[in-house]
């Protein structure tokens, strides 16, 4: 192991963070985690890394400290406090928050991280599960270019497009409109394949001929299977979606961006969970469209 790699705290290890903290095991780095399941610590602690029983014994030697976690509340929650990350991480660390909430919790947690001497980049991403384990993440990030710079070598193990967007916030504001495009691009492959269905066509041989046209999408190609088996366990919730949906949605009305389309498609994926079906894959929006067309779900 490389002792010139600056030591990493890494806290929440779900869906994408356990993958994404065991690639950076794999790149040579020392990794110290912390999350509310013990079998997840022992998930990373067995594939090489650490483990923490607080957020305060992970961080303290950390050079870098990593979040990965469900939402703005949970970025609050591990960040301040007395057992906290800015009370108990060391003066100059740098904390990469790499979870999706708003641009202003971003925006605030840097100021308050300035005031402790510790440098903040929001890092969100896109790429779902197979792109954590895979190590191909979009990773889009707001903050100082001095400090992406720094944080670049590292990143590079966890993903393949990582693009400086801006200042602090910036990275958020790209992942929202990422959501939004993902989010809509979902809903319209969920209507062509009821359509489809309902026209007796083979679905699986309309699926590869439309993906090798202009309709063709990641979206399809990650999606594909998901809408051809009707398995929707989760990559990426639909609860997870509707919280994101809620952001752009809220940051676009901000800023004075209209969103007819993706207010619609918000709202579908609100109805989605409201039927019970939050925890599903976001391609369970394909569930949605086949109860507005009168098959039983």
């Amino acid at each position: 192991m490389s002792s010139n790699l600056p030591k990493v705290a890494w806290i929440g290890l779900g869906i994408m963070g356990s993958p994404m903290s065991e690639n950076l095991v794999k790149a040579g780095y020392q990794v110290t985690g912390y999350t509310l399941e013990q079998d997840k610590v022992d998930r990373l602690v067995a594939a090489g890394g650490r483990g923490a029983a607080s957020i305060a014994e992970a961080v303290r030697d950390a050079d870098v400290v990593i979040t990965m976690v469900p939402a703005s509340p949970q970025v609050e929650a591990v960040a301040y406090g007395p057992d906290g990350i800015l009370e108990n991480a060391r003066e100059g660390a740098l904390l990469i928050d790499m979870s999706s909430i708003t641009p202003q919790t971003s925006v605030d947690l840097a100021s308050h991280a300035k005031e402790k001497g510790i440098r903040v980049l929001d890092a969100p991403v896109s790429g779902g599960e197979a792109g954590a384990i895979e190590a191909v993440l979009s990773i889009m990030v707001g903050g100082e270019q001095s400090d992406f710079d720094s944080a670049k070598p590292l990143l590079d193990a966890l993903g393949r497009t990582i693009v400086l967007c801006g200042p602090h916030g910036s990275g958020q504001t790209v992942k929202a409109a990422n959501q939004l495009i993902v989010a809509v691009n979902i809903q319209a492959c969920a209507e062509a394949v009821v359509f489809l269905e309902k026209s007796g066509v083979d679905l699986s041989a309309a699926l590869d001929v439309l993906n090798g046209g202009l309709a063709g999408s990641t979206v399809l190609t990650r999606k594909k299977d998901n809408f051809l088996k009707r398995d929707f366990a989760p990559g990426f919730r639909i609860d997870l979606h509707h919280k994101d949906m809620g952001i752009v949605t809220d940051a676009a009305r901000n800023v004075g961006a209209a969103l007819p389309v993706g207010g619609v498609v918000a709202q579908l994926v609100a109805s989605l969970r409201a039927q019970g079906d939050g925890g599903l894959d976001h391609s369970a929006l394909l569930r949605s469209v086949e109860r507005l067309s009168g098959s039983q779900v």
